[in-house]
C-alpha cells in the first residue's frame, strides 16, 4: 500500500512538472509557493529514492516491484532535474512568435511580450509570481492594437495600442515597442525587442 501511494505521488509530481506551461500563468503570486512546494517534493522523493536503492541493494535486486519503483523514481527525478519546465516544450507546438520583446524592472521583475503569427499575443509578467495576459492584435499602419484581452491574475488593465521604434541605438536590441494605456497616455511603457519578423 505504501508503495502504491509513493508511485501515485511520483506520477502526480511528474504530471505537475510537465503541464506547468498550461496552468502556471493563472496562479499569480501563488506560483512562487507552488515552485517551492515542487522543489520540496523533489527533495523528499530524492531521499525516498536513496532509501529504495539501499533496500534494493540489501535485497540483492530480488524484489521486482522495488526495481520498478526505483526505475520510475530515477526517470521522474532525472527528467525534472534536466527539464525543470517539462520534457515537452509546448510553445513550439503553437504559432510562431513574430515579435518578442522584454524588459527587466526592479527586483528582477521581468515582462515578456510575444506577438504570434496567428494574430494572438501573450504577455508574461514574472514578479514574485507569474501572470499571463492574452488576447489578439491587429496592425494598422505603424500601430499595433491589442484586442479581446484576457487579463492575468492581479492585473486590472492592459495597453490599448503600441508603436515600434527602430531609429535609436538600442545596443543588443533591434528596437523598442512602446505601449500606451489609451489615447491620453503620452508617455507609454517600453519593452526592448529581441526578435522582430513582423511584415513591414
Amino acid at each position: 500500500m505504501k508503495r502504491k501511494k509513493l508511485l501515485l505521488a511520483t506520477i502526480i509530481f511528474f504530471l505537475l512538472i510537465n503541464t506547468t506551461y498550461f496552468w502556471i500563468g493563472e496562479t499569480g503570486i501563488l506560483a512562487m509557493f507552488i515552485f517551492i512546494l515542487l522543489f520540496v517534493s523533489f527533495l523528499i522523493l530524492a531521499v525516498v529514492l536513496i532509501g529504495q536503492v539501499y533496500f534494493l541493494i540489501k535485497e540483492e535486486f530480488k524484489d521486482g516491484n522495488r526495481i520498478w519503483t526505483v526505475g520510475i523514481l530515477f526517470f521522474v527525478l532525472g527528467s525534472a532535474a534536466f527539464f525543470p519546465t517539462g520534457i515537452m516544450d509546448f510553445e513550439k507546438l503553437e504559432s510562431e512568435s513574430l515579435l518578442v520583446a522584454e524588459r527587466e524592472g526592479t527586483a528582477n521583475c521581468t515582462t515578456t511580450l510575444k506577438l504570434k503569427k496567428n494574430k494572438k499575443f501573450i504577455e508574461e509578467n514574472i514578479c514574485f509570481g507569474i501572470s499571463e495576459t492574452k488576447g489578439t492584435y491587429r496592425i494598422v499602419n505603424d500601430t499595433i492594437y491589442f484586442e479581446n484581452v484576457s487579463l492575468g491574475p492581479h492585473e486590472s488593465e492592459f495597453y490599448e495600442f503600441a508603436t515600434i521604434t527602430k531609429e535609436k541605438d538600442f545596443g543588443n536590441y533591434s528596437g523598442e515597442i512602446l505601449r500606451f494605456r489609451n489615447s491620453s497616455d503620452t508617455t507609454g511603457v517600453a519593452l526592448w525587442i529581441l526578435k522582430n519578423e513582423l511584415k513591414k
